[in-house]
C-alpha cells in the first residue's frame, strides 16, 4: 500500500524536483516508510511513490526501473497473485532480483506490454514511464479499490493517489481548480460525488478497469483511454445450490488465502456480520496463530455490534481487541473530510476511522468484508424496492428511473428548489440519472433486474463511496485494507449468479450466501439481522449538536453561494421539531460546509 504521484509534460517542460517532493509530502500518511522518485526532466516526466512497506520490506523500494533504464514503474496497492506470476516468469527464464510484486509488474510489462494488466489479481493504481514509446501509462484496478486522480490542462498532466497531492503543484503552475457545480448537483443525488467527477472542475478520476496512455500529441489526440475489464461481460447461469455453494466457498477461501501474503502483522475488522465473520472464519483456516481481530463498541445497544463480534472471535479462536468508543464522533468529522479531499455525506466514515486507529496500534494490514453487500444484495434498500408488486413488470426505462429515484438523496425538484435562482437556471437541464446512472444501466441490460440494481451500485456506490471508506480511513493511520470479496473471480462469479440467488422472492437478502456460510459461521451469525455500521447523527442534530449544525450551515460561504438559505433553514427546523426526518440531507449539507470551510484539502 502506497501513494503514487507524478507528471507528464507534452512540451517536455520539466517540473522542479521540489515540486515532485511537495507532491510526495502530501502522501506521507499513505506511505510513511520510504520515498522514491524517477525524474526525467529532459523528457518532462516524473513518477514517484510513498511506500508503506508490506511485501519484501528490504527489496521493494520503488520505482522499479528496467535494466536498460527505459522503463520505470510505481504502484499503489498489492498484486495478490504475484507469487504465481513470478514463478511463471522464472519458468520463462526471467531473472527476478527481489521478492516484490512491483518488480513482477515491471517484468510482465517488459515482455507483454500493457496487455499484462489482465493477469493481475489485486488492488492497484500503476504508473509506467516507457521511454521507448515516449509515453506514460496510468492503470487502475478493475473495480477502483485504489484511487487515482488526474489534472490535465492540455500542456501538463498531474496525477496522484489523492487530490491533495495535485493541488499545490497545480497552483504553482497557475492552474486554477474551481469548484464544480455540476459535481455538487450530482453529490446531492448520491450523497457522494460519482466518478469521473470530483469537487474540482479540472480534476477527474482514472476510471476503474481502465488504462490511459499519454503521448506528446496535442490535446485529446495525446490521450488514449482503454477499458481493459468490465463486469458487464458476464452472463447469468443456472446453478444448483450445492454447486453454487461449493464454488462460492472455494473461491472466497482462495481470495482470502492470497490476501494473507504479507511480511508484516495482519488482522481483520470484525463486526460479527455475515461478511466479516465469513472472512475471519476463512482466515483462520490458513494461519497458525490466532487471527487478530478488531472492533469498536458503543454503550447504546442500537448501534453496538460488539457482542456478535465477540461471538465470532470466540468461534474462531481469535486474538480479539474491542474498545468502547464515544458515540458522538462529530469532532472527528473534519479529520475524515481532510483525508477524503471531497465532501461525503456518509457518517460511517467516522467509526471506520476509529476502528482503523485501533487496529493501527497492532497491525499494518487488515482484511475486511467490503463488497459483500453490493455483490449479494445485502442492503435493505434492495428488499424494499423489489417488494413492490411492479418491480419486475415495469417497462425497462421506468424500472431504471424508479430504482434510481429510490436510492436518490434529493429528488431533482428538491435540488432545484434549494438552489439560488441563477444556479437553478444553470443546473436545471442537468439530469443526474442520464449523466451518472443511465450509462451503467445501458451496459447491464442483459442482467435480470436485481443484478442490474447491483451492477449500478458496483459502479457508483462501491467505487464512489464504500471503497473510499476503508482506503482513506485506513491510509489516514497508515494501514492497508484488503477486500477478498472484490477478488475479480468472486465478482465475476457473483454476476454469473442470478438475482434470485441473492434476493429471494420472499425478500431474504444474501439468500444463498447465508445458507452457504452456515457450516462455517453458524446459524446465529449467518442469519442475524443486518445492522448498519454507523452513528445516530440524526438524533444529535435534534439535540445537543443542533447549535453546532446550525452554525456550520449558516457560516458557509459555499452554501451561501449555491443555496437559497430559506430552504436549508426550513429543513433544520422541521428536523429539529420532528415534523420530518432530514438526517441524510442535513448530513450531506454539513459535510459540504465542513469541507469548504477548510476540513478538505
Amino acid at each position: 500500500m502506497c501513494g503514487v504521484f507524478g507528471y507528464w509534460s507534452r512540451n517536455r517542460a520539466p517540473l522542479a524536483d521540489a515540486a515532485l517532493d511537495a507532491m510526495a509530502q502530501k502522501l506521507v500518511h499513505r506511505g510513511p516508510d520510504d520515498q522514491g522518485i524517477w525524474h526525467q526532466p529532459q523528457r518532462g516526466v516524473g513518477i514517484g511513490n510513498r511506500r508503506l512497506s508490506i511485501i519484501d520490506i528490504g527489496g521493494g523500494h520503488q520505482p522499479f526501473v528496467s535494466d536498460d533504464a527505459q522503463i520505470a514503474v510505481v504502484q499503489n496497492g498489492e498484486i495478490f497473485n504475484f507469487v504465481e506470476l513470478a514463478n511463471d516468469l522464472r519458468a520463462q527464464g526471467v531473472q527476478l532480483k527481489t521478492g516484490s510484486d512491483t518488480e513482477v509488474i515491471l517484468r510482465l510489462y517488459e515482455r507483454e506490454g500493457i496487455s499484462f494488466v489482465s493477469k493481475l489479481n489485486g488492488m492497484f493504481a500503476i504508473a509506467i514511464d516507457d521511454a521507448r514509446e515516449d509515453a506514460l501509462y496510468l492503470v487502475r484496478d478493475r473495480v477502483g479499490v485504489k484511487p487515482l486522480y488526474l489534472l490535465d490542462d492540455g500542456q501538463c498532466m498531474l496525477f496522484a493517489s489523492e487530490i491533495k497531492s495535485i493541488l499545490p503543484v497545480a497552483q504553482l503552475n497557475r492552474v486554477r481548480s474551481a469548484i464544480d457545480l455540476v459535481a455538487i448537483h450530482h453529490y446531492l443525488t448520491f450523497n457522494y460525488i460519482p466518478a469521473p467527477w470530483t469537487i474540482y472542475e479540472n480534476i477527474k478520476h482514472v476510471m476503474p478497469g481502465t488504462w490511459m496512455k499519454f503521448t506528446r500529441q496535442p490535446g485529446a489526440m495525446g490521450v488514449q483511454t482503454q477499458r481493459w475489464w468490465s463486469l458487464a461481460d458476464q452472463r447469468e447461469q443456472d446453478f444448483s445450490f450445492g454447486d453454487w455453494s461449493e464454488q462460492f466457498i472455494a473461491m472466497l477461501d482462495d481470495a482470502t488465502r492470497i490476501r494473507l501474503r504479507a511480511d508484516v502483522p495482519f488482522g481483520a475488522f470484525l463486526s460479527g456480520g455475515v461478511d466479516s465473520s465469513t472472512i475471519v472464519g476463512l482466515m483462520a483456516r490458513h494461519v497458525t496463530r490466532p487471527v487478530k481481530t478488531f472492533c469498536i463498541g458503543f454503550e447504546d445497544p442500537h448501534y453496538d455490534e460488539s457482542t456478535f463480534a465477540l461471538q465470532a472471535a470466540q468461534r474462531f479462536g481469535c486474538d480479539h481487541t474491542m474498545e468502547v468508543a464515544e458515540l458522538n464522533m462529530l469532532d472527528a468529522w473534519p479529520k475524515v473530510l481532510h483525508h477524503l479531499d471531497q465532501p461525503h455525506g456518509d457518517a460511517s466514515f467516522m467509526p471506520t476511522l476509529r476502528v482503523s486507529e485501533l487496529a493501527a496500534k497492532h497491525v499494518k494490514v487488515v482484511l475486511t468484508g467490503d463488497g459483500g453487500d453490493e455483490l449479494f444484495a445485502g442492503y435493505d434498500k434492495y428488499a424494499a424496492f423489489f417488494a413492490r408488486a411492479d418491480a419486475q413488470t415495469l417497462p425497462d426505462a421506468a424500472f431504471q428511473r424508479q430504482y434510481f429515484e429510490s436510492i436518490s438523496l434529493f429528488s431533482p425538484a428538491a435540488k432545484l428548489a434549494l438552489y439560488q435562482p441563477k444556479l437553478r437556471d444553470q443546473l436545471a437541464g442537468i439530469d443526474s440519472f442520464e449523466q451518472a446512472a443511465q450509462p451503467w444501466f445501458d451496459q447491464s441490460q442483459h442482467f435480470d433486474r436485481v443484478n442490474q440494481a447491483l451492477y449500478l451500485d458496483m459502479q457508483l456506490l462501491l467505487s464512489g463511496n464504500n471503497l473510499v471508506k476503508p482506503d482513506r480511513m485506513g491510509m489516514a493511520v497508515s494501514i492497508e485494507a484488503r477486500t477478498p470479496f472484490l477478488d475479480y473471480r468472486m465478482m465475476e462469479f457473483a454476476f454469473r449468479s442470478r438475482g434470485v440467488t441473492k434476493l429471494s422472492a420472499e425478500g431474504d437478502k444474501k439468500h444463498w450466501f447465508k445458507k452457504a456460510a452456515v457450516p462455517l459461521i453458524g446459524q446465529t451469525l449467518a442469519h442475524r439481522k443486518k445492522q448498519m455500521f454507523t452513528v445516530p447523527v440524526g438524533d444529535w442534530f435534534k439535540g445537543a449538536s443542533y447549535p453546532w449544525l446550525k452554525e456550520t450551515l449558516q457560516k458557509s460561504d459555499l452554501l451561501d453561494h449555491v443555496f437559497d438559505r430559506s430552504g436549508i433553514d426550513l429543513m433544520l427546523e422541521s428536523h429539529r421539531s420532528g415534523a420530518a426526518n432530514h438526517t441524510r440531507e442535513l448530513r450531506a449539507l454539513a459535510a459540504l460546509a465542513l469541507w469548504a470551510g477548510g476540513a478538505g484539502v
